[in-house]
Order: structure tokens, then sequence, then C-alpha cells
């Protein structure tokens, strides 16, 4: 099994736990494009974005390699999802305004999914990447996350593409005409168990209990739950995005 395949297992878990987006980015984005016919949303796993881009555009095409993903995505009238590579789709020619790859990009080839989004994009379309730091709740708190995403997982656990996410996404190649963005951040409010609902989404903890048949989500509960303070009472989760954008 791959690691993009460990995005299959319980896909549902996906769509519960991991954050959505801010829609000061998708108005953003919004002001950078000439059209809001088409959209395409590529990685769209779950549709987080895809759902936000729904709102609008027209019409909103959502791909992804993971059927079991799409399979649970929120089904919406003008949201069209395809099992598709993102290397490689059956998208007409110069068709989409916007394309929107939301912490997926380091999975790619990128050579060839930029020749994708060169094909399928009209003249001046939009292209912008983003991806999340590991966020931040308390100083009680972030250290234990921490512990769990450097001494327990390591390079051991983590695939090698995760380096793009820890360098910001400085590191991935992006031939575009690039467009300076403004700062957003994800604030996401979060129980103690939903934040564990998310740490069993990282593909690290994945890989893990492959190769260890154990999970190791479980040998930092106990300090979580310390840190936390009353277990009931929600925080929030602060994650900066890492965002690339460019005029195709």
């Amino acid at each position: 099994m791959s690691f993009i395949e460990h995005f299959a297992d319980k896909p549902e878990s996906y769509q519960r736990f991991r954050p959505d987006y801010p829609e000061e980015l998708f108005t953003y984005l919004m002001s950078l494009v000439s059209s809001s016919e088409v959209a395409w949303d590529c990685g769209t796993g779950t549709g987080q974005a895809a759902i936000a881009l729904a709102k609008r555009f027209k019409h909103v095409i959502a791909s992804d390699i993971n059927q079991r993903q799409l399979d649970v995505a929120p089904k919406i009238a003008n949201v069209s999802y395809h099992c598709w590579p993102a290397e490689k789709t059956t998208i007409p020619d110069v068709s989409v305004d916007l394309i929107t790859v939301a912490q997926a990009l380091h999975w790619f080839n990128f050579d060839e999914f930029y020749q994708e989004v060169k094909r399928v994009s009209k003249p001046g379309g939009i292209i912008a990447a983003w991806s999340y730091s590991l966020g931040n709740i308390s100083s009680t708190v972030d250290p234990i996350i921490r512990r769990l995403y450097v001494n327990i997982l390591g390079d051991k656990y983590w695939p090698k593409e995760r380096k793009f996410v820890e360098e910001e996404y400085c590191t991935i190649p992006f031939p575009f005409q690039r467009i300076s963005p403004p700062a957003f951040v994800i604030n996401k409010v979060v129980t103690l168990q939903q934040l564990l609902g998310y740490l069993n989404t990282w593909s690290g903890v994945k890989e893990y209990q492959k190769q260890k048949q154990q999970n190791p989500v479980d040998k930092i509960t106990a300090s979580l739950q310390n840190a936390w303070g009353d277990i009931d009472q929600p925080k929030i989760m602060i994650l900066p995005i890492h965002l690339l954008v460019g005029k195709v």
C-alpha cells in the first residue's frame, strides 16, 4: 500500500475531522478570476474545498484518485466528482477559470500535473495550491502533538513528500506567473475527541499502524487528557495556511 492509498482508509474520518478552509480564502481567489463558470478542485478528498467553490462557481469539477473518499463527499447539484489521477483527466481543453489544490499538491507528479493545468486552463486562469502547518492549540498541548509528529512518527513513518509541507510549500516547483497572496489561517474549534480523530487521519499515523499493528496516538492520549483540562471544553486550533497562487 502506498502512502496515498492510506487516504482510502476510513474516509468518513477525513470528512468529519479534517479542517475546513476559511471563507476569506475563497473570496480572495474569486477576486483574481475574470469568470466564475468552471472551477477544478484537484485532489479534492472528501470535498472540503469543492463545497466552498460550489457557492461561487456555476460548475465545480472535483477529482481525486481515491474513489472511497469521493463516495463520502457531500453531493451538490453543481459539483461533479471524478476518480482521476491529477495528471490525466478528461476535462476539456481551455475550459477552467480556477484550479485549486488543497493539502494535496505534494503528492502529485509536478511536471505532468502542471502540463494538465496548462491544457485545461483558460488564458489567464488562476491556480492556487495550499497546505497547512501542524497547528497550535496551547503551550501545554502543542508539545505533546509535536512529540507524536517528530519523535514517535519521524522520518520512518512520514512519507518523503511531507517535507514539502514542512517547508511550507516554499520548495515546490511552481512554473506560473506568481501572485503574492495575503496571509490566511484556519481557526478550528475542537474538542479533545475531535483532536484525536484528526490525529488519526495523519498518513504517518496510518503507516505506523500498518507496520507495527499499533496506534501511535494511544502513546500520547493520556498526556493530552492531562494537558487539556476539562475534556468537555473545546479549544481553538490555529493552522497557518501556506498558499501558492499563479496565473497560468
